[in-house]
């Protein structure tokens, strides 16, 4: 052959394999579907975020070994937001840039209610284990939680007060921020039709260190009820001053208060301690059980409800994928709204879960209360859905 001849031969030869390069990359790209993680690893929401991150991330094992969804495996991406809602809004916009499918997180309310808006503008689903009512009261159609919002946990645990423990007055402590503020409106909201009235009304900050002052004016209050409603750290705190300084009323909340870590960093203060929770490893459940033994398997400790809702929330994405048959966002998130999963079809979600027309979820939940470094479920209430 000519030089020249083989020369073109081998430039053609190159060519057709660069563009058979260039092709398969959408192919490869096609392969998977990319998730961003967007959670609090470090700062006041470190233990709500590395136990939704790790719920999250023991899900996706198990669906990729299973095959992936529709045939694609999972690919996910993990991000700090320190806590910070403005390092929360920079991720999410630069999750929106990568392309992904969908966003998890992040779970502090206060963070979520900033960078839903990127994710909103690029139409990409977002879920959040924030439980801010306001969260999903603005309308947006890609936010979804993996948590009940306060306007559906506060009712279950006003009635607690009024009907079990037969209380007229309560002392609130909250956290003066977007949760802490949108869960004393919510409980307030509750509790008036129920003849109960707030007495003490003590705010205090995210990450306080010394809860003397408000654990002082809630004993000195005498109300029925002391309801504390602050993140895990403080409300492991609160209990401690709380038995310090000798308070013998009945000490109720809702999720945070007998979370795991605050069980642990707590003691003995935190024995007798009753919440609603929507979901717990402790839950009279073979499914609840399952999950529980392959989480300590996996990462060596027991989870809190943050665990709990990562892992569901990757399952409920996935059924929502395989029921449209398509990755489409859009068509996705809009299946999203009025689903209903059942764990017996998607035994991921653990429980029969629904989701409302705003992103909202109904499903079981619990009244446990904290005993011995672990929580007793004290009643099983059903869905509100079922009433």
């Amino acid at each position: 052959m000519h030089p020249s001849t083989q020369r073109r031969a081998g430039l053609q030869a190159a060519v057709a394999v660069a563009a058979a390069s260039l092709f398969a990359l959408p192919a490869l790209a096609a392969d998977v579907v990319k998730i961003a993680t967007l959670v609090e690893l470090s700062g006041a929401g470190a233990t709500s975020g590395t136990n939704f991150k790790n719920g999250i991330e023991l899900a996706v094992r198990e669906i990729n070994a299973a095959g992936g969804i529709l045939g694609r495996k999972i690919e996910t991406s993990t991000s700090d937001t320190q806590s910070n809602p403005g390092v929360a809004k920079g991720l999410a916009q630069k999750a929106v840039d990568d392309e992904v499918f969908a966003v998890f997180g992040p779970v502090f309310s206060g963070s979520i209610m900033v960078s839903m808006a990127e994710t909103r503008r690029a139409e990409v689903p977002n879920f959040t284990g924030g439980e801010a009512a306001a969260i999903t009261k603005q309308g947006n159609p890609y936010i979804f939680r993996t948590s009940f919002t306060q306007d559906t946990a506060m009712p279950k645990v006003a009635r607690y007060i009024a009907q079990n423990l037969k209380a007229k007055t309560v002392a609130l402590i909250y956290v003066n921020n977007d949760y802490g503020k949108g869960g004393r409106e919510s409980l307030m909201a509750a509790l008036e039709p129920l003849g109960v009235k707030v007495i003490a009304d003590l705010s205090t900050e995210q990450a306080q260190i010394d809860f003397s002052a408000p654990v002082l004016k809630a004993k000195q209050a005498n109300a029925d009820v002391v309801f504390v409603y602050t993140n895990e750290e403080e409300s492991a705190r609160a209990l401690r001053e709380l038995r310090k300084q000798g308070v013998t009323k009945p000490i109720v909340g809702e999720t945070t208060l007998v979370g795991q870590k605050v069980i642990e960093l707590a003691g003995e203060a935190a024995n007798g301690a009753v919440a609603h929770v929507g979901l717990t490893v402790d839950a009279p459940s073979p499914a609840m059980k399952a999950f529980n033994a392959k989480f300590q398997k996996e990462y060596k400790y027991v989870t809190d409800h943050n665990g709990i809702k990562g892992y569901t929330g990757i399952y409920i994405l996935k059924a929502a994928i395989e029921k449209v048959g398509k990755f489409d966002r859009k068509a996705v998130a809009a299946a999203l709204h009025g689903l209903t999963i059942s764990a017996a079809k998607e035994p991921g979600v653990i429980m029969d879960v629904s989701i409302d027309a705003n992103g909202d979820l109904d499903r079981e939940s619990f009244l446990v209360e904290a005993r011995n470094g672990g929580q007793i479920v004290k009643e099983v209430l059903p869905a509100l859905g079922r009433r």
